[in-house]
């Protein structure tokens, strides 16, 4: 009994020591070495030899040339990105390995690339004297409700109402007010008689043939009458810039879209644009083109520039002239067509296209992008469909809900429009403005949540 106890323990002991030899002695072996003519030809001794011959068979050996051009190009893309060195730090739990690696809120400001610049500001003109503040107020909050970028609105109105613009502007909640910045002019005629374009037509409207000269530093701008309302983003129609070729320099809608009821192919004792004219109402500008063009006219044989022009146009044709300053712009384009750009009917969708019927096709197919209520239309009951419009955006608070404040009082109003041509079609009018608001609802709702939630 005594000698098989012995014989045990020696068993034992040979078998710790043996463990000993393979977990501490291959410890001090150097790594697996590979010669450059067969990486698996040469495998050091201990548990990994047992496992050469299987590699051997599995993989077939690198030809010596081979490895020095791997070895090279490994050298070179070593040269080309270097690794970061990073400083030791103390490992936590539960960053193991990881835990010097900085995530990237922890960037210093100097390591964060710059963002790209925001996109330009939108420039809005307007001309407002006499009665016309409510008028351009409900333009202005059109504009901004719908709008995706930022816009500066340039008002040229009478001394007597800066003040109240700068009041009721001021009165809009801080969320709208952040997507503007406005300036008041006052009313001012550059050349000729100052009293004189002020009586043209309406009270000041004249004073859109100035704005190359007056805005010196602003590059495009879109003008509008106050009679209109915007029922879809300034940013789609801003986009017609990029439409201009290397000639064009102003955009407008045609004054009809049927040469035989249109005014001026009946009536007008003056050249105009095309068969039908154009309409002011909206006019998109180039202000920089238009003041280093060389305007073609019917004075002298030589090139005017647009302040040049201005006057001495209206001096020639002031006996022939009903509308205006629109009047003198399609005298202008009529000897310059090749610098107009011409929008469809539904960005200047007035009474004319269907009071007689609907005779906008681009409206019918898309919707009404921009409402002008020329006629006074907003204020009597002669279409009552673009009073509804009108009355429904004034009445809107800015912090309402878009669909129950604005879409579907909406919609009840035109139950009491169909009785007229225009109401007929109320589909024309309320697909666009359903459009726009659905695309609000989702970048303030869910884009706007998405973004902010978390795991």
């Amino acid at each position: 009994m005594k000698l098989y106890c012995k014989v045990v323990a020696l068993a034992l002991c040979l078998g710790i020591l043996l463990l000993l030899y393979l977990f501490v002695g291959n410890a001090d072996e150097p790594p697996l070495k590979v010669a450059k003519g067969n990486r698996l030809a040469h495998v050091s001794s201990g548990p990994a030899a047992d496992v050469a011959p299987a590699l051997r068979a599995r993989f077939r050996a690198v030809p010596p040339a081979a490895a020095e051009q791997e070895e090279e190009e490994a050298a070179q893309v070593s040269r080309r990105e270097p690794r970061l060195h990073r400083k030791p730090g103390k490992r936590s739990a539960a960053r193991g390995k990881f835990a010097n690696v900085r995530r990237p809120k922890d960037l210093k400001p100097s390591t964060v690339q710059l963002l790209s610049p925001p996109p330009p500001w939108m420039h809005l003109a307007v001309v407002a004297c006499g009665d016309r503040l409510e008028e351009t107020l409900i333009m202005l909050k059109s504009a901004v409700l719908f709008s995706n970028r930022k816009l500066k609105f340039h008002i040229f109105a009478e001394d007597s109402l800066k003040p109240e613009f700068e009041r009721k502007l001021q009165d809009w909640p801080p969320s709208y007010m952040k997507k503007f910045e406005h300036n008041v002019y006052p009313i001012a005629f550059s050349v000729g008689n100052a009293q004189e374009w002020k009586k043209l037509f309406k009270p000041c409207a004249a004073q859109r043939l100035f704005l190359p000269m007056i805005l010196k530093d602003v590059d495009s701008l879109l003008y509008v009458d106050t009679d209109v309302l915007f029922l879809r983003p300034i940013d789609d129609i801003w986009d017609f810039l990029r439409a201009f070729n290397s000639t064009q320099l102003a955009a407008m809608a045609p004054e009809h879209e049927i040469p035989k009821i249109g005014w001026y192919s009946r009536f007008a004792r003056h050249p105009y644009y095309g068969t039908t004219g154009v309409n002011s109402g909206v006019m998109l500008m180039n202000l920089t083109r238009i003041r280093n063009a060389q305007f073609k006219n019917s004075m002298i044989p030589t090139g005017l520039t647009w302040e040049e022009m201005l006057y001495p146009l209206y001096q020639k044709y002031k006996n022939y002239i009903t509308w205006g300053d629109q009047d003198l712009l399609n005298i202008i384009f009529s000897f310059n067509p090749e610098r107009l750009y011409l929008f469809p009917c539904q960005w200047n969708y007035r009474p004319d296209h269907c009071m007689y019927g609907s005779n906008c096709k681009g409206a019918e197919e898309e919707g009404i992008s921009i409402l002008h209520g020329n006629r006074g239309v907003y204020h009597d009951d002669k279409q009552p469909t673009f009073k509804a419009l009108y009355e429904v955006i004034r009445d809107f608070s800015f912090e309402d809900n878009l669909f129950q404040s604005m879409y579907y009082p909406l919609q009840s109003k035109f139950l009491d429009t169909v009785h007229t041509l225009c109401g007929r079609i109320p589909q024309v009018f309320l697909k666009q403005i359903e459009i726009t608001m659905k695309k609000i609802y989702e970048n303030r709702v869910v884009i706007h949540v998405g973004a902010n939630f978390r795991l």
